[in-house]
């Protein structure tokens, strides 16, 4: 039983340490040990991996006393690699499942929401490391299956989506989100079947031209009416992009995830490229007549094909080049791209509600705004190859399910196999807090609240709250003890009952007037909507009935 007499910080510190408790659990079924990686890493260790560019001004730099350059580490797969490296020779020795929760660093350029996106953050994340891609392909599906278990648990109403992998690297990976008006990331659901995406992935079934002549007949005039252009840059800003879209949208809608996908360097963080790209051709640096710029034109399906043969055929009737444009057409290296290397048409819009879905015929797709709370990866070998985390396996070993089979001498050496897969600590803890909370304060789920129980006493039963504490905290056939606050401070009774629900305890037992007369504890569930009077031997198993819903 905890008596505390204040309940600012300490009660942060236990919703973090059950957090956390709960993530030892989910990883301790999955055979995982718990480690701890310097915060410090070597900006050389990330270079060897292509990683310390592609992080860019995220990564926090320093320099030590003898000049050597490091870096406050935003995440430690690198780390962790190398020191497997040093310390796995053979197969016997795998697999192996490592994790740690500790401090994160990323220099974000907008901090916001508190704990949702800040420069210092703490985070839980898992490394496995196996032999061959069947077996590694298995330990990932068995920590996504650890991962919904727990948020499970936690009783959120989370979404699975698609993902890309971004920085961090691999060809599969799924976020864990949950549906938040203040969140920043879009997630894309259907109606009707079990397709959900983040935005990054998400795609969305053309929709059918219902007058496709009509509107090709009179984008082949050049009426910009019809269509209208959106222009973005390279990132080494040599590549102007021009995107041709259908004039009922705006540049809002331009879905910059979808252009990556043709340019992967597309600056997609510049509210107008075309300052930087005159630097470019005003540049002493950069002769036109050695190199012709390139010129991207992607045309968004809607506009039809006509309007794509009328832009390469005649592309004087329409703004191909911004107003005072030092270079012509003519010395550009023009381009046009009208569908995916998949050959499905380009969609250059955003997905919207009501979007058909990709995957089945009859759903419509819904866009929700969500946080991200975890993170899968399969890595593969984008680690372990740079960094020699590598393997000695008999050269006959086969595989037959998988099983292992030996049957001649020699040996092999194989790149190890990884995963990665994250967990925010403290914006679970931020989302569930947001998520969760009502006029009257926080409202934690059973999970993670800083106690499962809170007793108020009325003036003068302290005692008597005591006596109700104590029955709860003890075990009783098939009951285990509650974790129990005994609100004993000297405040006013109507500030300890308005301060439970500031705090958000699941549970608020009162000794009030009911007990005075009858004996009779009064039992509050916010979260349920709940207020009843239970007698005393009844106490226990009701608030843990209650609990269990929780």
């Amino acid at each position: 039983m905890a008596t505390p007499s204040s309940f600012g910080q300490a009660t942060c510190d236990r919703v973090q340490k059950k957090l956390e408790n709960l993530i030892d659990k989910y990883m301790s079924q999955l055979g995982a040990s718990k480690l701890s990686l310097s915060s410090i890493s070597s900006q050389a260790l990330w270079r060897r991996t292509d990683r310390f560019q592609g992080y860019g001004k995220q990564l926090f730099r320093f320099t030590d006393r003898k000049d050597i350059s490091y870096i406050l580490a935003p995440t430690h797969e690198e780390e962790i690699t190398k020191l497997v490296a040093k310390t796995v020779q053979s197969y016997k020795n795998l697999p192996l499942r490592v994790y740690q929760i500790g401090r994160k660093y990323r220099d974000e350029i907008r901090p916001r929401h508190g704990l949702l996106r800040s420069r210092e953050f703490v985070m839980k994340d898992l490394y496995t490391f196996d032999y061959s891609l069947p077996l590694a392909l298995k330990a990932y599906e068995e920590a996504r299956a650890a991962y919904s278990r727990l948020f499970d648990e936690l009783k959120l109403p989370y979404l699975v989506a698609e993902a890309s992998s971004g920085d961090i690297g691999g060809d599969i990976s799924h976020e864990y989100h949950l549906p938040s008006s203040i969140g920043e990331d879009n997630v894309i659901s259907c109606t009707d079947c079990s397709y959900v995406a983040n935005e990054e992935l998400a795609a969305a079934r053309p929709i059918p031209l219902q007058d496709q002549s009509s509107t090709e007949n009179n984008n082949a005039k050049g009426d910009n009416i019809q269509a209208q252009v959106w222009r973005g840059i390279s990132k080494d800003r040599k590549t102007l992009v021009n995107v041709w879209y259908p004039a009922s949208f705006a540049d809002a809608d331009i879905n910059t995830h979808a252009l990556k996908s043709v340019l992967p360097g597309l600056d997609s963080g510049l509210e107008d490229a075309l300052p930087l790209w005159h630097s470019t051709l005003n540049s002493s640096t950069f002769s036109i007549g050695d190199q012709r710029l390139p010129l991207l034109n992607i045309i968004d399906y809607r506009l039809g094909q006509h309007f794509a043969n009328s832009l390469k055929t005649e592309p004087g009737q329409f703004p191909m080049l911004p107003q005072q444009t030092p270079v012509e057409l003519s010395q550009l290296d023009a381009q046009y791209i009208t569908s995916l290397t998949s050959g499905e048409p380009f969609n250059t819009i955003r997905i919207h509600d009501g979007d058909y879905c990709p995957h089945c015929t009859s759903g419509k797709l819904k866009v929700q705004k969500a946080i991200e709370l975890g993170h899968t990866f399969h890595l593969g070998t984008k680690y372990s190859d740079p960094l020699g985390a590598h393997v000695q396996i008999p050269s006959a070993m086969i595989e037959e399910g998988l099983a292992i089979v030996t049957n001649s001498v020699g040996n092999l050496t194989v790149a190890m196999q990884m995963g990665c897969h994250g967990i925010g600590v403290s914006r679970i803890i931020g989302a569930v807090a947001d998520h969760l909370a009502d006029e009257r304060g926080l409202n934690w789920p059973r999970a993670i609240a800083p106690f499962e129980v809170v007793v108020i006493p009325s003036t003068d039963m302290d005692e008597d709250a005591r006596t109700v504490s104590h029955s709860l905290t003890e075990a009783s056939g098939t009951f285990a003890p509650i974790d129990l606050a005994l609100d004993d401070r000297t405040a006013s009774f109507a500030w300890k009952m308005k301060d439970a629900d500031l705090v958000g305890y699941p549970v608020i037992v009162v000794l009030g007037r009911g007990w005075t007369s009858d004996r009779l504890c009064e039992v509050q569930c916010r979260q349920l909507g709940l207020t009843e009077s239970i007698p005393l031997d009844h106490l226990q198993e009701h608030i843990n009935k209650l609990l269990s819903r929780l």
